[in-house]
């Protein structure tokens, strides 16, 4: 496991050991009171704008996909991995401001893009703040598809006085909450070249949340009984292989994850594109997941939106947001959908995971009859251990206490979501 916390620490697993667990185990039995419901004051709003909304320059609309379609500027860029610079060739699409109901804490991006030969894509977010202040474009990842010209990376110390970047969250300062924000994508290929980046798709996600600790306990919905056939893997039987990509295996769960989401679709990579893996290693896809999320600066696989632009690569929609509640996640579970979500616990808070985590992501695949939660969690010495259940109140709390909700949504376009909220955060 290695996810940060809001504030971008990386955290260690707390024992060495996890209990797999077959069938039922103890947890918190829920009756049908709808005298209780979930915390509703969990401010989330995801926004998406057509590409004819912005403005471009030297970019062009094909279809549904941003393309680049001439050099409207060049700009030098040094490779944090290799050292080496080199110019290239830009165009770029400016969102207009998007504003909300509510002053905003924290937005998170997410795209899907093509990166073909050396090119790459820059995403950057401005905003305006409470105090009135208008903030500079913030770095919110150089993203390309693999690392075979330049490593992916997102971009440390930009923190000033209106707001900071933990990794992959922009995050505003106590009294500079954003009032509204604005995108801007570059496109960035080596100058002179053919390579033509785009942009299939583009969202964020702006939120506002209360202090951790006060919510009501979801009670089951939609789902119960839904389980969905994700496949299982583990990422410790990874342990070892490829360190150089987050020390290897221990740290993989957030690839791992992924990885099992794609492959319950029976989308992911093909054999040619894994024959560098290794012959003897079990699940290739695992480990080519993890290559192909790996974040140079932040030096590990869990940015959540450099996973879902890997799904992206594959033809799968895919983004980042925050769910108020399992009922919300039950909406995808009755859709066929599942989800991979981020939470952080101590040893022996859930009943059924028996270990604790400062960050961990792993699969929401399901509701038992009774309404506990059903996880594909990597972190099993096996395969076959991978399959959990849990106990519903007590996950659900870690995981809106500490990510406060985060999920990867990741579908072929032949899956629908499901309706969204009136504040529709997906």
């Amino acid at each position: 496991m290695n996810r940060r916390s809001l504030l971008g620490t990386a955290f260690a697993v707390t024992t060495a050991a996890v209990s797999g667990v077959a069938g039922g185990v103890a947890g918190t039995a829920f009756a049908r009171d709808t005298s209780k419901q979930s915390s509703t004051n969990r401010d989330i709003v995801m926004k998406r704008w057509s590409w004819g909304e912005g403005t471009a320059s030297g970019a062009r609309v094909d279809g549904a996909t941003l393309v680049f379609d001439h050099a409207t500027g060049t700009t030098q860029y040094t490779d944090p991995a290799s050292g080496v610079t080199r110019t290239y060739d830009t165009a770029t699409w400016t969102s207009p401001s998007a504003g909300t109901s509510f002053h905003v804490q924290e937005i998170i991006p997410s795209w899907t893009a093509s990166t073909p030969g050396g090119s790459f894509v820059r995403i950057e977010i401005q905003c305006v703040t409470a105090a009135g202040t208008t903030t500079k474009w913030y770095n919110l990842g150089n993203w390309a598809a693999d690392d075979t010209y330049l490593a992916r990376t997102s971009v440390a110390a930009q923190g000033d006085t209106d707001g900071f970047v933990a990794v992959d969250t922009l995050i505003a300062r106590a009294g500079f909450e954003f009032v509204s924000w604005q995108a801007r994508i570059t496109l960035l290929r080596p100058q002179g070249g053919a390579d033509s980046p785009s942009v299939g798709s583009f969202g964020t996600m702006a939120s506002a949340l209360p202090d951790p600790g006060k919510l009501i306990p979801s009670i089951p919905g939609i789902a119960q009984g839904v389980i969905l056939n994700v496949p299982q893997y583990s990422q410790e039987v990874h342990v070892g292989e490829y360190p150089q990509w987050d020390g290897g295996g221990e740290a993989w769960c957030s690839p791992t994850s992924t990885a099992m989401v794609l492959a319950y679709y029976g989308i992911g990579p093909t054999p040619e594109e894994m024959s560098w893996v290794d012959p003897s290693y079990q699940d290739p896809q695992v480990d080519f997941a993890a290559r192909n999320t790996f974040d140079f600066t932040y030096n590990g696989c869990g940015n959540w939106p450099f996973n879902t632009a890997y799904a992206g690569r594959f033809g799968a929609s895919s983004f980042v947001t925050r769910l108020r509640s399992l009922n919300e996640a039950e909406k995808f579970i009755a859709a066929g959908i599942p989800l991979v979500g981020s939470a952080s616990f101590k040893k022996n808070e859930i009943p059924g995971m028996g270990y604790g985590t400062g960050g961990h992501l792993m699969v929401i695949v399901g509701f038992t009859n009774d309404g506990r939660l059903v996880l594909n969690d990597p972190f099993a010495p096996t395969n076959a251990g991978v399959r959990k259940i849990v106990g519903r109140a007590e996950w659900e709390a870690a995981w809106l206490n500490t990510s406060r909700g985060v999920v990867y949504v990741i579908h072929p376009s032949s899956v629908a979501l499901p309706a969204p909220p009136a504040q529709g955060n997906w």
